[in-house]
């Protein structure tokens, strides 16, 4: 482990640091400052010519600013001649525009995995993409985690019977994902049927499957954004009788109306991850966030000694 090296942007320094204590090695030491008129700085303030090096930065908001500033370091680290360069980006931004749902608009996690790509990165580490097909927009080898297994386990230690579990799918795009929990806990599973009014509101109507009176009802996702539709669907769910209703995602993005829209929805517990730092105007009671250090680390290690990845998960 003596040529391996690990850095942070900006973004996640405290997930970087608990990542160097789960490995037991100290952060790499870099300068990342601005000029006058704005623009990025980067020094490398140690020798990392040869070393396996990883950079710790999610391109969480402030998007575009977290992105220009993992691509300065990625170029930085290219002409200090390190051995191969990985870039651990736990939440990848721009990920929801994977597509062209619409004429003349662009693919803009698309150009975002190019330009990782072309600024020199050897690799790509990242966890529970908004859309699976994303590793395949990058021309170098990707890694994708998934949070499931400390989200799973969070909701073993709760002692939940398993016969007043249900696992409920927010909407349709995410039954494959609410599938897979309910099979870890042997739950059925319901699903929310999501009406979109409009770009900005959906509404969510009926609940289909298992029957939710009186049930422990958790809901999954990949992220929580505004919140409009997990709220909206633990409306629904709390309408049809459940005792108790829990929320779980990957990325706690919690942008806009978000809070406002947590704080008054019916959730005795709302789960995220620290994949992206929880600011204290952003935390409520019933926010638990989990550390996925350990989860980073272990495929850190795994990479660098050029073991199986995948095999975290059978």
């Amino acid at each position: 482990m003596n040529d391996l090296k690990i850095f942070a942007g900006p973004a996640n320094q405290p997930l970087a640091q608990d990542i160097c204590r789960y490995l037991n090695l100290p952060m790499g030491k870099l300068s990342l400052g601005r000029f006058p008129d704005g623009e990025i700085s980067c020094k490398i303030d140690e020798d990392v010519r040869g070393r396996d090096v990883f950079i710790v930065q999610p391109t969480s908001p402030p998007v575009n600013e977290h992105i220009m500033e993992l691509l300065v370091m990625i170029d930085s680290f290219k002409r200090a001649s390190s051995y191969r360069l990985t870039a651990v980006i736990p939440y990848f931004g721009y990920a929801r525009q994977d597509r062209k749902d619409s004429g003349r608009v662009p693919i803009t996690a698309k150009l975002v995995a190019n330009l990782i790509t072309r600024a020199g990165a050897d690799r790509v580490l990242a966890m529970d993409l908004h859309a699976a097909q994303i590793q395949g927009f990058f021309d170098v080898p990707v890694d994708h985690l998934y949070a499931a297994p400390v989200l799973n386990n969070y909701f073993q230690t709760l002692d939940l019977a398993p016969d007043e579990i249900v696992v409920v799918s927010a909407d349709v795009g995410g039954i494959k994902r609410a599938v897979g929990h309910a099979t870890r806990f042997g739950a059925p599973l319901a699903i929310i049927d999501k009406r979109r009014v409009s770009a900005e509101t959906t509404k969510s109507a009926n609940v289909i499957g298992a029957n939710v009176e009186g049930k422990v009802a958790l809901m999954f996702d990949d992220m929580i954004s505004t919140a409009g539709s997990i709220c909206s669907a633990a409306e629904v769910i709390h309408a049809h009788g459940a005792k108790a209703i829990y929320a779980a995602a990957t990325h706690g993005l919690l942008v806009g109306p978000a809070i406002e829209r947590l704080r008054s929805a019916p959730f005795a517990g709302i789960i995220i991850t620290d994949s992206i730092p929880l600011t204290p105007g952003k935390m409520l009671p019933n926010i638990t966030v989990l550390s996925v250090a350990s989860l980073l680390g272990q495929a850190i290690k795994r990479i660098h000694r050029n073991e199986s990845v995948s095999m975290m998960f059978q």
